[in-house]
């Protein structure tokens, strides 16, 4: 893997003649996740606020061990930083990355950053939506907002990428818009992210599966899951009825499994 850095202006001039990596290792802020090989944390910079995510090298252990379950092993930084750039250009909205390296050649050892602009009064859908069930929302802005989920994702996987991480609690939104004729929404963690030039089905079926059961306890219709359905499709209800019926049972299922092992494990507590 080639090293590569990246700076937008704010850190480019404040870390001029300095080594970046050893910059970001001095950045001190609320740490959100800390495991073995990545640190996630907000700061304030200049005035503004960010998120760094710091990744350390994996070790091969790790990587056999993604490859012996048939997952690809995320090695670093790397894959959200491509993922952000791929979405902003196909105009899916998301972070905005303000820095970002990544540096070695052995797969095991790569280090590698990025920091994103925080995303400034948001909150979660799955947070958004967690009373549903008790407090209906207007209709108009439920379907707006099953309306909007359903473009990202469509927009996600027409243009390559899959998420891996695909559920309600990784989509947020602006509160400022919730007013909108279309409340604007955006994905975020996306450092387990894959592109390709078409995205496989089984990982389509992941994704939308991963949307069904994140929503599975807040009250959606079955219209609601229809118009879901035609939205992401691109066709009309009848036809994806009909053209992809595999594939809508394929997300059933895989999306009734995960609430089913939820369930398991909520009760193993």
């Amino acid at each position: 893997m080639a090293d590569h850095i990246d700076l937008a202006p704010e850190f480019a001039a404040a870390w001029k003649g300095r080594d970046p990596f050893e910059a970001v290792s001095e950045l001190e802020g609320e740490v959100f996740r800390k495991v073995k090989s990545r640190r996630t944390f907000r700061f304030e910079f200049g005035g503004n606020g960010y998120f760094a995510k710091i990744h350390h090298g994996v070790g091969w252990r790790e990587i056999i061990k993604n490859w012996l379950m048939g997952k690809r092993p995320v090695l670093g930084a790397q894959n959200e930083y491509n993922a952000l750039a791929l979405l902003h250009r196909v105009g899916v909205d998301t972070m905005t990355s303000r820095a970002y390296g990544c540096r070695g050649r052995n797969p095991a050892r790569i280090e590698s950053f990025l920091i994103t602009a925080e995303l400034k009064d948001m909150t979660s859908l799955e947070d958004f939506c967690r009373n549903w069930p008790e407090n209906r929302p207007a209709p108009r802005l439920r379907h707006a907002l099953n309306r909007r989920l359903a473009m990202m994702v469509k927009g996600m996987h027409d243009a390559g990428l899959n998420h891996r991480d695909c559920y309600l609690c990784h989509f947020l939104l602006d509160n400022a818009t919730c007013a909108d004729e279309l409340p604007r929404l955006y994905v975020i963690d996306l450092h387990r992210a894959e592109i390709r030039k078409r995205v496989p089905y089984r990982y389509r079926v992941k994704d939308t599966a991963g949307i069904c059961f994140s929503a599975m306890d807040i009250g959606l219709t079955r219209n609601d899951r229809f118009r879901f359905m035609k939205i992401y499709s691109g066709k009309t209800l009848r036809d994806t009825l009909r053209e992809d019926a595999g594939f809508w049972r394929a997300v059933e299922s895989a999306a009734t499994k995960l609430y089913n092992k939820e369930l398991r494990r909520q009760g193993a507590k």
